[in-house]
Order: structure tokens, then sequence, then C-alpha cells
């Protein structure tokens, strides 16, 4: 078996669907869908002011290695967001100063590593948004081990497959399949425009529970 597997490179996201998915914020989606959201514990390590939409490329690297990771930045393009799955390691930072000045050269608008990172100043100070599981001292190395690129990974608990549309800003990331992005997306823009419905008649004195039906909702179960 080989140590390296390749997938192919995924197609990119349109700019028209660039524009219309960077309206829509995180937990808008959170409040009709369950699936696809990034575990909590993989945080931004520097504040995120804006919605950064990506087309996922995926690596899974093993423990010390960063081998695939350092050849990988020849396919990433402009509009990429890397998925980086560890394999359970939460020891080694396979991302510092170096690496991410690559990845940021190569266009990538943003990072998710399922692991620590190291060197955060440099890090932000090249403005690459990148959301990881901490900070580590302890580094990877090129032991050329193997890993996969382009492949199924999983990262924060969600399963991410090249090509999938990445939505992350400062709520969290969610990861949507390709074939379901356009109905999130719809759905998603029509609850924004919703929004801020209320917020002049709770501005004038009405209850949020009575205009949202919460509190008739509580009346009829005390009632029955």
């Amino acid at each position: 078996m080989k140590k390296y597997q390749m997938g192919e490179v995924p197609q990119r996201l349109s700019e028209e669907l660039l524009d219309k998915l960077s309206a829509i914020e995180v937990a808008t989606i959170g409040h009709f869908r369950h699936r696809g959201f990034v575990n909590k514990r993989l945080q931004p390590i520097s504040p995120v002011k804006k919605t950064i939409i990506g087309t996922a490329v995926t690596i899974a690297i093993p423990a010390t290695d960063s081998t695939l990771l350092h050849h990988s930045i020849s396919v990433l393009r402009k509009g990429d967001f890397l998925i980086v799955d560890r394999l359970g390691d939460d020891r080694h930072a396979c991302i510092g100063g170096g690496v991410a000045l690559a990845i940021k050269t190569a266009g990538v608008v943003g990072v998710a590593i399922d692991g620590p990172c190291t060197d955060p100043d440099e890090i932000i100070d090249l403005d690459l948004p990148l959301w990881s599981s901490g900070i580590s001292g302890i580094t990877t190395r090129l032991n050329d081990l193997g890993g996969s690129l382009n492949l199924p990974v999983s990262c924060g608990n969600v399963p991410v497959i090249a090509g999938d549309v990445v939505i992350a800003d400062a709520s969290g990331i969610v990861i949507i399949p390709r074939n379901e992005i356009e109905e999130v997306m719809e759905e998603a823009l029509a609850r924004q425009a919703r929004a801020g419905r209320f917020q002049t008649r709770i501005f004038e004195g009405e209850n949020l529970g009575d205009l949202s039906g919460a509190t008739q909702m509580i009346k009829k179960a005390l009632e029955d």
C-alpha cells in the first residue's frame, strides 16, 4: 500500500457563489441545521471580523510528520480553505510562521487544524485566519511517514471531503457538501432577511416571548 494517498484537486467555488455566501453568518445556519459544525475546541488564534468562504482542500498527516503538508502547498490555490486532519495527534504543531507564510502566499483564505499550531504572533501578523486546538512549542518534522491529500478526512469531529464548502466566522466553522449548498444558502439568506423584524417592537416595550410565540407555548403547556 502506498504511504501517500493522493486524491483529485477539487473544483473551486464560482465567484457568484462566493459573493452570495459571504453575506451568510455561521450562526444563521445553526438556527436550522445540525450537521457539519466543527467542534468548538477549534478556536481562531485571532479575532475573525468577516465571513470567510473557501473550497475545502483536505490533508491528513500523522503525529510527528509534515512532509505531505509541505508538498501540498504547491497545489493550493487562491480561495482554498485548508483542512488538516492530525489523525488524533494533539501534541505536535504542524503549522508555524514559515509554513503559514507559504500557505498565505498560495492564496489560501483560511486554515483549520485538528491539532495545535505554533508561532501564533507570526501567523497573526500574516493575517492568515487559522483555527486550531491550541498552541504547542513541539513541532512536526519531515519524517516521511505518509498521509493523504484531497481524500476524506475528519476535522473537529466533522467529516470533510475535498471540494466541500467551508463557511467560517467569529462563531465557528461549518462544512457544507457541495450538493447541499444551494438549499442551505437560500434558507440562510431568507432567515437573515427576516432578522431584526422584532427589534423596533422590542425597543417599544413588547416581550420577545410574545413576539416569537414562546410564551404562548409555555402557557398552553401549563394549562395542559
